[in-house]
Formats: structure tokens, C-alpha cells, sequence
């Protein structure tokens, strides 16, 4: 690409993406790394390419000046589109038309300077499909001068995009940021001639990217949506020591000298940790970006149809197979055979599943999978690039005939004890709190079972506030009080304890219901019943206990593996996962909240032998561990400090949340934006329930179809 001339064969691209309206699935890319700073030798960039394509990104925009030369030449050997940006930012100057340099006619010089040499060295980059003008300076004269000059000397007549010229004729592109779904929808129904690229958004700061499929589903819903560019690909953060020698990521202020002025943790906003490590919201990206649409037409036919969203590349180069798993573990596997599909097109292809002999209790899935037939660039052969999953309708409910003891009270002065067989519990009776869970002689319980409506408080919780108007429940689990604690025999073999507290919120109700049952379980239900219309929106609704340290070993039936939200988990499958504790958390550069699972059928914390608790949902939990007090990833105060993943030590004890729900953790700003309205919980009466039972028994060691008792 030594020649200009050589660009002409490109001019029906660049044609292509404004006319045929090629999704951009882009991430904005800061030039960084760990150790070196914004200086990045050519493995990270081959890094970095590896990594986006790995995770269907295929767009980059060089944020916010050109980037090293050596970046575009493997952009064009590895096929990656580039939004090229000049290096002109002038934000601090503010934005009004006597105060942004964009409106100063004496920089036009200056702008067009910067525009030019950005052009004359990148222009023979087939890579490069749009010319960016800037980033945050504001809009005026010079950027209409810098528009006009590009495309005078561009013969290839790529698109031009100017963030700040909305107002003005200064882009080719409606190219906000931020911008909300039902912007995009109005931009859509009135100027649906203009294509409209989103130059940032989805903010992907600590951890976030909540609620990306509803942006997609509207991209994808309307022509003239053609996608957007995430904020952003790595954290710039860089590799420190704490004085007793334990690792973190050094962000803003940490390296300066006391006092400095810094924004905190705000580079820290990455798809990736700084040395490349994957965070769990990247997951979630890969699902949404990828380029393969599957739906189940007739299971019993093996009839599936198949959508090919790539604009130039043919199914055929891709292995298509499928799993069959029943309450996630694996029945049957195949393939689909002969799939060839052009570009953009949609088709129905033949494959065999097998008969199901419905088993009562058993939840059938049906998985599809999409990877490479052969090594492409820099992805292996056998890269998974796309999947799905299937909830397929052959449920039929399971009830155990399992044998029964009696129960047996000891109602002494403070403490009310239950057993059956060689399981009891205990309760407090001063708090009526669940605070003893034997089996056998083994003690599972380490500190009390209570309400808990707070989460650690992530960056877009600090942004919108959340930590100041929802701050009431921070503390409203731990200091509710006992009104009352009631308790009855159910006939021989179930107990009932009736435990009915006050919150110091709104003068608010939350009851705790527990059955404990002779069969060998006890069942848990939780109501809140709000004081009155006007509370707070709730971070959660559930409750927390803490077990002994070893029962630090961690299966579940629902999604995983990855840590997953009521606003992030398309990426998360339904199947049964297992691991340590430990292995759930990511440390997060500045702690909050990590870990959740939604949708959890059943989940057991048991010692390496297999022995512990079981939490069943009914139908199901969003629930979390750790190896430490929730409190320690919370932000203590009102406004950051300088915390970091070197602040979490794991300690004797394992926090488990068992919960209704949590709120969505947002994505679209982290200064100010709430997660969306279907992902908030408003503090409106609402009860659930879930079943404690023996692990060993019912679940790790044992069958697990005994969940369901009669």
C-alpha cells in the first residue's frame, strides 16, 4: 500500500459503510501499557488484535490522537476497521461558541495542521475507513475548515466524523456519545438517511456494561443504526508494590505527589486489566457482538435456522455443533453438517436430535456452538465465536418420597433448638435469627442469618450517586430490630419460626418464615413490606450468612461461569459449575461488587469431602461468596479513596448472599446514569423463598433430584 493510487479499489468499501451500513463493533483503544506506559511494542498490539477478534470486536478507534504506525500496518494484515483520529482535543477550554478553540478562527492553522499530518501518513491504510476530526473540543469554524480540507485531498472520499459538529455540517456521521436508547430510536424515525455511530458508549468502568443487548436489539432493530464503539479496551493503570510487597494497579493519584489533583480510578475502564487480563464483563461483549444468530424451528425434525450477520464471510468457514444437557449435565452431542450461508443471509439446515425420556425434575438445554474450521490470521482453528442456548419445553416436576423424622424442640431461655434425625438448628431467640446449622457434630454456621438490601457500591453506583439516596440501606439489615418471634409445632414432624422485624427505613417490615422439616431441610421464606410509598429504590432484597471457612468449595445448577447480573448475563448459560470460592472473585482495580450469579437452581458450599450447606431456590436464587465480609469490597465513605485489590485478604469465614434479587449494575455513563428501569427494584412489597438442606445428602455427594420433598 506504497501508493495512493492503490486506494481506489477500496473506494466501494468505504462506500459500503455508509450506503450498506456495516455494523461497527468497536472498542476505543488507549495506546498503554503496565510497566511502560503509553510506550506498547508490537506484541501487545498483536495482542490486543488477537484478543478483539477473539471477542467479535472489529472496529477500533484510535482515542484520541493517530496511533504508532506499526498499529494500522497490522490493522490491514489482520483486517480490523479504524476510525483514525486527529490529535485535537481541547475539553478543559469548555464548549460554548466564544470559549472552545474549534470556534477560534486563529487555530484554524493549527487544526488543520494536526488533520493533515494525521491524513498524508495514514492515507494509504485500507484499514483507516474514517477520518475522525477530534474529541471533545467543542464546534465551529475550524472543524468545518479541517472537514472541507479532508475531503478535498481524499480521493478514496471516506466518511468524515466529528463528534462536537452535530449542529454544524461538519460530519458525515451522527457520531454522539453516551446517547440513550430512545435517542438512538428518535434519531432512527426522524433522519434514518444519516447513519448514526455511537463514539463511545457503554462505559465499561470497573464493573459494568449492563444492559448492552438492549442496545443491540435496537441497532440491530434500525438501518441507520450502525453501532458504536465501547469505552473502553484496556485499563490504564500500571504495576505497583505496597510497601509490605503485595501487588496492585497504580491509578490516578497514586503516583503523585501528595495532594495532586486526580479523577481516581476513572482510566480504569477498561474491557481488560492493564497486563490483558480478560475482566468478566468482556463475556458479555463477545456474546452480544457475535456474528451468528441460532433458533430451534422443530427439535424433533433437528430442523434450526441459522443467521449469518457477517458481511463477508460465508458460513461455510465454521464447524457447527450442539450439546444436549439436562439439569447441566451432558446427554448428547452432534453436529450440523454442510452449512453454507452468504453473508447477511438466513437459512434452515437438517441435524438429528436425539428422543428425550423426560425425567421428572430434570431441566433439558440445548446448546449451540460456532468455531473456526481452520487458523484465520491470528485465531486458531477450533475458536468458538458464537453460541446459544436453548430452554427446551419437556419439564415435568419431581417430588421425592423421602422418609421423616420427628422433630424435636429444646425451647430453653435464649436459644431454640430443632432436630430431626442428625440435622437441628438454632435460633437466637433475642434476635430470632438463624444462628446454628449442624450436621451431626459439625457446625456450618459461623455468624447469623439477616437481611440484607446493600451491595458494595460499584463505580457507576458511585457515579449516579447511589452510595448518598439509596445509603439507608446500607446498614438496614444489621440494625433491624426483633418485634416479635413466634414459634409453633406443626404437627410431629414440622416446626414453624415466625421472625417479624422492624427496619429503620420507613418504619419498613421484613418477615423471615422458617419450616423446619423432619425429611431434613428447612425452609426459608423472606417478606418485605414497605412502611410506606415514597422509600428509596433497594440495591437487593435478600439475605446474608456466613459459614466456616471450610466450606469454601462451590457448585451451582444456573448461570455461569463468569459472574453474571440481571443486566449482563446473555453471555451466561444455564449448566451446572463448580470451583472454589476464591476462584469466583475478580479483583477489581478499586473493590465493589464482584461475583453474583443469576437464575441459580440449587448451590452448595462443602469441605474438600463433600460436606456442607445447600441452598435451593424456589424456583431460584441470585446468589454470591466471598472469603471475607461483603463490608470489605464496599467503599467506606461518601467519596472514593484510594482503595485497591491489594486491600482484599481473604479470611476465616465464607460470606454468602442468598437473594431475590440485586439492581442491574448499568453501563451507559459511570457519572451519573441508573441501570435501566426493568433492572431496578423498587421498594414495593415481595417475598421469596429457598430451601437449606444438607449438601452431602442432597446434592454434591448424593442425587440431586432430591430437592423436591413430600
Amino acid at each position: 500500500f506504497c501508493k495512493f493510487t492503490l486506494l481506489e479499489p477500496y473506494k466501494q468499501l468505504y462506500y459500503n459503510i455508509l450506503i450498506y451500513r456495516t455494523p461497527l463493533k468497536g472498542v476505543n483503544r488507549h495506546e498503554h501499557d503496565p510497566y511502560n506506559g503509553h510506550v506498547v511494542d508490537e506484541a501487545s498490539m498483536l495482542r490486543d488484535i488477537q484478543l478483539m477478534k477473539e471477542n467479535n470486536i472489529n472496529s477500533v478507534r484510535t482515542s484520541h490522537y493517530p496511533n504508532d504506525p506499526r498499529w494500522y500496518e497490522l490493522c490491514d494484515i489482520y483486517g480490523m476497521y479504524v476510525v483514525d483520529e486527529a490529535n485535537i482535543e481541547s475539553h478543559g477550554m469548555g464548549y460554548k461558541p466564544d470559549q472552545c478553540l474549534a470556534n477560534q478562527p486563529e487555530w484554524e492553522k493549527a487544526f488543520i495542521d494536526r488533520t493533515e499530518r494525521m491524513f498524508e501518513r495514514d492515507k494509504n491504510h485500507p484499514c483507516v475507513i474514517i477520518w475522525s476530526l477530534g474529541n471533545e473540543t467543542g464546534e465551529g469554524c475550524n472543524f468545518a475548515a479541517t472537514y472541507k480540507w479532508v475531503h478535498a485531498n481524499d480521493r478514496s472520499q471516506r466518511p468524515v466524523h466529528s463528534e462536537d459538529g452535530i449542529k454544524g455540517p461538519y460530519t458525515d456521521i451522527f457520531c454522539p456519545m453516551y446517547k440513550k436508547i430512545d435517542v438512538l430510536i428518535n434519531h432512527s424515525l426522524y433522519l434514518p438517511s444519516k447513519p448514526l455511530i455511537l463514539c463511545e458508549y457503554a462505559h465499561a468502568m470497573g464493573n459494568s456494561e449492563g444492559n448492552l443487548q438492549d442496545y443491540w436489539d435496537v441497532i440491530e432493530k434500525y438501518p441507520s443504526l450502525q453501532g458504536g464503539h465501547i469505552w473502553d479496551w484496556v485499563d490504564q493503570g500500571l504495576y505497583a508494590k505496597t510497601p509490605d510487597g503485595k501487588f496492585y494497579w497504580a491509578y490516578g493519584g497514586d503516583l503523585a505527589p501528595k495532594g495532586t489533583p486526580s479523577s481516581a480510578n476513572f482510566c480504569m475502564n477498561g474491557l481488560i486489566a492493564a497486563d490483558r487480563t480478560l475482566k468478566p464483563h468482556i463475556h458479555e461483549v463477545k456474546k452480544v457482538y457475535q456474528n451468528i444468530a441460532f433458533s430451534l424451528l422443530d427439535y424433533h425434525e433437528g430442523w434450526v435456522e441459522l443467521r449469518n450477520k457477517y458481511f463477508f464471510t460465508d458460513l461455510s468457514d465454521f464447524n457447527f455443533t450442539w450439546k444436549l444437557e439436562g439439569n447441566g449435565e451432558l446427554l448428547a452431542t452432534g453436529t450440523i453438517d454442510n452449512v453454507s450461508l452468504a453473508p447477511r443471509q438466513t437459512g434452515k439446515f437438517k441435524t438429528s436430535f436425539p428422543a428425550i425420556q423426560v425425567k421428572p425434575g430434570v431441566e433439558y438445554f440445548l446448546n449451540f456452538y460456532a468455531s473456526l474450521k481452520n487458523e484465520d490470521g491470528l485465531l486458531k482453528a477450533g475458536t468458538k465465536l458464537a453460541d446459544a442456548q436453548v430452554s427446551l419445553p419437556f419439564y415435568q416436576p419431581f417430588v421425592a418420597e423421602v422418609q421423616s423424622s420427628p422433630v424435636i424442640a429444646d425451647d430453653a431461655a435464649s436459644l431454640l433448638t430443632l432436630t430431626a434425625g442428625n440435622l437441628s438448628v438454632g435460633f437466637d431467640k433475642e434476635t430470632g435469627a438463624l444462628i446454628s446449622y449442624k450436621e451431626g457434630s459439625t457446625e456450618l454456621i459461623k455468624e447469623a442469618l439477616r437481611p440484607n438490601f446493600w451491595r458494595p457500591v460499584t463505580d457507576n453506583d458511585m457515579g449516579n450517586g447511589m452510595n448518598k439516596t439509596l445509603r439507608p440501606w446500607r446498614d438496614a439489615g444489621r440494625q433491624a430490630k426483633l418485634l416479635s418471634m413466634k414459634q409453633k409445632a406443626l404437627g410431629k414432624e414440622v416446626y414453624e419460626v415466625v421472625s417479624h422485624y422492624k427496619l429503620p427505613v420507613g418504619e419498613s417490615d421484613f418477615i423471615v418464615t422458617y419450616h423446619f422439616s423432619g425429611k431434613g431441610y428447612l425452609d426459608v421464606n423472606c417478606t418485605f413490606i414497605p412502611g410506606n410509598d415514597t422509600l428509596p429504590l433497594l440495591p437487593r432484597m435478600g439475605v446474608s450468612i456466613t459459614l466456616n471457612r471450610q466450606f469454601s468449595q462451590m457448585e451451582w445448577l444456573g448461570r455461569g461461569p463468569h459472574e453474571n447480573y440481571i443486566d449482563r448475563n446473555t453471555s451466561s448459560y444455564v449448566g451446572l459449575y463448580k470451583g472454589s470460592v476464591a476462584d469466583q472473585y475478580f479483583p477489581y482495580d478499586r473493590p465493589q461488587e464482584n461475583g453474583n450469579k443469576t437464575e441459580v437452581r440449587w448451590m452448595s458450599l462443602t469441605d474438600t469431602a463433600g460436606q456442607g450447606l445447600m441452598v435451593v431456590g424456589q424456583p431460584y436464587v441470585s446468589t454470591s461468596a466471598y472469603l471475607f465480609p461483603t463490608e470489605d469490597l464496599d467503599e467506606p465513605g461518601l467519596r472514593k479513596s484510594q482503595r485497591h485489590l491489594s486491600d482484599i485478604q481473604f479470611k476465616d469465614m465464607v460470606t454468602w448472599n442468598i437473594d431475590l434479587k440485586q439492581m442491574g449494575v448499568g453501563g451507559d455513563t459511570s457519572w451519573g446514569a441508573y441501570p435501566h428501569q426493568p433492572y431496578l427494584i423498587p421498594a414495593e412489597r415481595m417475598s421469596f423463598s429457598f430451601r437449606f438442606c444438607p449438601a452431602k445428602q442432597n446434592g454434591v455427594s448424593g442425587n440431586r433430584q432430591y430437592l423436591n420433598f413430600k
